[in-house]
Formats: structure tokens, C-alpha cells, sequence
């Protein structure tokens, strides 16, 4: 039996002792819930049965009113309007952006607010980041009093916005966002997000109800925010929220730990007057019980600092294979805008490959049409015991600047994070859903090699100029644009500064402290 606190943070390692989140929840229930079209099928219909009485809370990055969550609707807007005018209360904190002319989605984020205000619910747009920052968690949480066996929460890394809803072929979200050219105008998606029932409910819960009750001004930032907040009667005062019901029951074999990072900002947040860097701090201690596998899945992937932990646990342990399944390419395209967001995945990698070039393994994505998939997943696990789903990435800005929110899991029956990873590796190598082509897919080794083989088989087909049948698999090797020196030497201190910040004190810069 696996003792949790050899994988999950104690109290005193977590570094907050002023959250009310609890250490982690026990008999939990939690179901992965891969791609865009599976969650949101999930969230109109977990949406549309409640009733008055009942509550739904959600945190977003981006948040698209337009958005359909099926193929004949609803769209984001109209599920929860829909609850509001049904009795429902319904809360909602929303990143305000940067401008829509930056490429983000001030507009967006601002009318969703405005059509859920309109039908009774309350949506506020939250700028309380540090300088440069963002609102970056993906949360709904949904509450029902009387009959708390139906609470359920979904965490994960999938905005209510364009672009998300794509399935297992990947021929994209018919309601597109403008992407680097690579990726076509329907870009295929790759994401995964977390169904959680039992206990953990309640920790999402006050998760939620933390960022809500925090007394520090939403847009503290801004003196303009505030001056255009006040001249269109912007709702910038927190109503009451109802009050929160007692955790659900029991229900299953899952352990879930809520991770979060909040940064050491210039002003305090009340629950966390120091900030909060869990989720650092339980990669950290997981990644260092590491002996034979961490499957990552990861936008980024590219802080240097983070990449010297994957460095150190390949050096301490021989026989560990990272496999790490990232972009071809940036989500945006420029002489000003790409090379940055290339130079730091290319110094992340360097750093493994100096320890050891044949267990460090990263691949990227196509489809069957070979159009890249664009990997926004969060996913780690390691040595199939503990898994981690959420909105961080693998970098330092996710783990110490922005606002994040990621649910670890081990569970009892010891399936939970093997099964993960066997789902996603299915998908990438064209096995059957079921599990009837996995052969040896389970041992980590095994794995290794089957993953290895498919994508080299993959690429020797495109490097003989596809050649009769395509090989079945959709990964093929990375390979990190080359840059000049002269780039670099642009490039890699914007990324340092502007992509990939620091929101830790000076302090613990200098001990090197998560």
C-alpha cells in the first residue's frame, strides 16, 4: 500500500499554512476526461440538471459566450444563462486579459460576464496578478445541498473558449482561434481535463470561494481598468455566495491533492499573503521518486530550471525514461514573437540530453492528414502510481507566476495513473480504445520502445518521401528549431523576462526555493 505521504505534500511542505485547502481527499472518484468534445458534453449535461438551490462556481483564462458545447449547442453562454433564469446560482471569476489587438481576450472574457449578469448570475473579471500575469486556472465546480452525491468538479487544462472542442481525430474545433500558420484555420487540439467526485469536490469548492471572499481590489492594477470599469457600471464587488455545504461522502478509491500556485506579489492575497507554489513542490517530490517512467504531456516544456529537475532525476536513476510529448511548433508565428517562444523548449531539452540523449525522448503530434496537433495538455505520471492533470505547465512562469490549479491522484486499486497514460498512448499510437493491442504497453520499458519505434517508423516514412501506406501512429521525434547565435542572444533573455517570468521573492531566488 502506497503511503500518501510519500507522494503527496504535507501540510508543512505545501508552504501555505493559511489555506483552508485541505492536505488531500480521500475516496474520491476521478475519471479523466480526454479531449474537448468529451468534457464539454459532460459540463452541458452536468450544468443543465441543476436546480434551484444549486450552485455552479468556474474560473477561466479565457472564457468564448459563443462557444458551442455540442455540435447543435449550447454555447457557453447560453448552459449557464440558461441556470441562472432556473433558480441557479451561478459565480464566475474570469481573467480580464490583455487586449484583444495582443492576440488575448479582454472582449470575450468581458461579454460571457455580461450575458451570464443579465440572466441573474455574477461574473467578475479578476486582474489581481502579479505585473505581467494571468488567471490561468480552468475550474467548474458544481454543488447540489440536497443531494451533495451529485457534487461534481472539473480541473483540468481546458478553457470554455474556441479551439477546445476537438475529439480523437483532431480535425479541430469548427469554432476556430487564429494560430501560427502550421496549423491550418481549424487547428487540431489535443487537451485533457478531470471529472472529480466524493471529498475533493469540497477542496475545489474552497479553492473557488478563496479567490472569490480575497479583499485585495479586482483591478488593482490599472488605474485605466478602473476608470473604464466605473464608466460602464462594471460589477467590481464580490456578491454573497451561498453557504458551502459539508464535503460529499466517500464514494471511491481515489486520493486527490489540490495543487495551486499563486505568486509573491506586490500586493497579498489573504489566504495566501506569501503566494503559493504547491504545485512546484508536488512535481518536485514526485518527480524525485522517479525510477522507470515520467510520461509528460505539455504545452511548454521549456524552463531551464524545471527542465534541471527532469536533468537530476535521469542522472540519479539509470534506468529512467522521460517521454515527453509537446508542440511541433509555437502557437504563434513573427520574427518578434516566435523565436523566444523556441529558444527556451531548446535549452530545456540540451539540459536532459547532457545527462543522458537516449532517455530523454520528446515527440510531437499530427493527425492522420499530417497537420501538427497543437498539445495543450498538462499531464504527468510518474511510474504509473502518481498522476498530475491541470492548467500548469512544465515551466517556471505556471509554476511560480501565473495563477494555476492541477489535481494530483494516486488511488488505492493502483490503475488510476497507469490507465492515463495507456489512454493517451493509445490515442498517439493508433491502438485500439480498449486495451485489445496494448501487448507489453504496460511495463514502462515495453512502452518506451513501442513509442520509440512508432514515431521513428513514422518519420523514416516522410524522409523516403511517403512511400507507399502511411505507418499507423501519429508521433513523430522532435526536433527544436536551430537558431543563430545572434538570435539567441535576443531571444533568450525576452524569454527569460517576458515568456517564462519569476514570481518568487528575491529571497527565495537566492536559496533557489520553490
Amino acid at each position: 500500500m502506497t503511503e500518501l505521504s510519500d507522494w503527496f505534500l504535507t501540510r508543512a511542505e505545501r508552504g501555505n499554512p493559511y489555506t483552508a485547502i485541505p492536505d488531500w481527499c480521500t475516496g474520491s472518484f476521478v475519471r479523466p476526461l480526454i479531449h474537448g468534445s468529451t468534457y464539454f458534453q459532460r459540463l452541458a449535461t452536468e450544468v443543465d440538471s441543476l436546480g434551484p438551490g444549486d450552485y455552479v462556481f468556474f474560473t477561466d483564462w479565457r472564457g468564448d459566450p459563443d462557444e458551442r458545447l455540442r455540435a447543435e449547442g449550447p454555447t457557453i453562454a447560453e448552459v449557464f444563462c440558461r441556470a441562472a433564469l432556473r433558480g441557479v446560482t451561478v459565480k464566475g471569476l474570469v481573467w480580464r486579459s490583455h487586449l484583444d489587438a495582443l492576440s488575448y481576450s479582454e472582449e470575450e472574457n468581458q461579454h460571457l460576464g455580461e450575458a451570464i449578469e443579465a440572466a441573474g448570475g455574477e461574473v467578475l473579471l479578476d486582474q489581481r496578478v502579479r505585473f505581467g500575469g494571468s488567471h490561468h486556472q480552468k475550474l467548474v465546480v458544481l454543488r447540489h445541498p440536497g443531494s451533495p452525491e451529485r457534487d461534481v468538479a472539473f480541473a483540468g487544462g481546458i478553457d470554455l473558449c474556441h479551439s477546445r472542442r476537438d475529439d480523437a481525430e483532431h480535425r479541430g474545433d469548427p469554432q476556430p482561434i487564429r494560430m501560427a500558420k502550421a496549423y491550418g484555420d481549424r487547428p487540431p487540439w489535443h487537451d485533457v481535463q478531470l471529472e472529480i467526485r466524493g471529498p475533493a469536490v469540497g477542496a475545489l469548492d474552497t479553492t473557488f470561494r478563496e479567490r472569490w471572499t480575497d479583499p485585495a481590489p479586482l483591478d488593482m492594477l490599472s488605474p485605466i481598468a478602473w476608470v473604464a470599469d466605473k464608466l460602464r457600471r462594471a460589477d467590481l464587488t464580490p456578491g454573497e455566495l451561498p453557504p458551502q455545504p459539508p464535503d460529499p461522502e466517500p464514494l471511491g478509491p481515489h486520493s486527490v491533492q489540490v495543487l495551486r500556485t499563486y505568486p509573491d506579489a506586490h500586493f497579498e492575497y489573504a489566504f495566501a499573503p506569501n503566494g503559493e507554489r504547491s504545485v512546484a513542490r508536488g512535481y518536485t517530490k514526485a518527480v524525485r521518486r522517479a525510477r522507470r517512467l515520467i510520461y509528460l504531456e505539455d504545452q511548454y516544456l521549456w524552463s531551464a530550471q524545471v527542465a534541471h529537475l527532469l536533468a537530476q532525476a535521469l542522472a540519479e536513476n539509470p534506468d529512467l525514461h522521460v517521454v515527453a510529448v509537446v508542440p511541433r511548433h509555437p502557437d504563434v508565428d513573427g520574427r518578434l514573437a516566435l523565436p523566444p517562444n523556441q529558444v527556451g523548449r531548446r535549452l530545456a531539452i540540451e539540459r536532459c540530453h547532457q545527462v543522458d540523449p537516449h532517455r530523454m525522448h520528446v515527440f510531437d503530434v499530427e493527425n492522420h492528414s499530417g497537420t501538427p496537433v497543437y498539445v495543450h495538455a498538462k499531464v504527468c505520471v510518474v511510474d504509473d502510481v502518481w498522476a498530475c492533470v491541470g492548467s500548469d505547465n512544465f515551466n517556471r512562469r505556471s509554476w511560480t507566476h501565473d495563477s494555476e490549479l492541477s489535481c494530483a491522484v494516486l488511488d488505492e486499486t493502483g490503475v488510476f495513473a497507469r490507465d492515463l497514460r495507456l489512454q493517451l498512448m493509445r490515442e498517439h499510437l493508433d491502438l485500439a480504445p480498449d486495451g485489445s493491442q496494448d501487448g507489453d504497453l504496460a511495463d514502462p520499458a515495453s512502452a518506451v520502445e513501442a513509442v520509440l519505434a512508432s514515431a521513428q517508423a513514422l518519420q523514416d516514412w516522410y524522409d523516403d518521401g511517403r512511400r507507399g501506406p502511411r505507418p499507423s501512429g501519429r508521433l513523430r521525434p522532435h526536433r527544436p528549431e536551430r537558431l543563430n547565435r545572434w538570435t539567441r542572444l535576443w531571444a533568450e533573455p525576452v524569454y527569460r523576462a517576458v515568456y517564462d517570468p519569476d514570481g518568487r521573492s528575491y529571497r527565495d531566488r537566492w536559496h533557489h526555493r520553490w
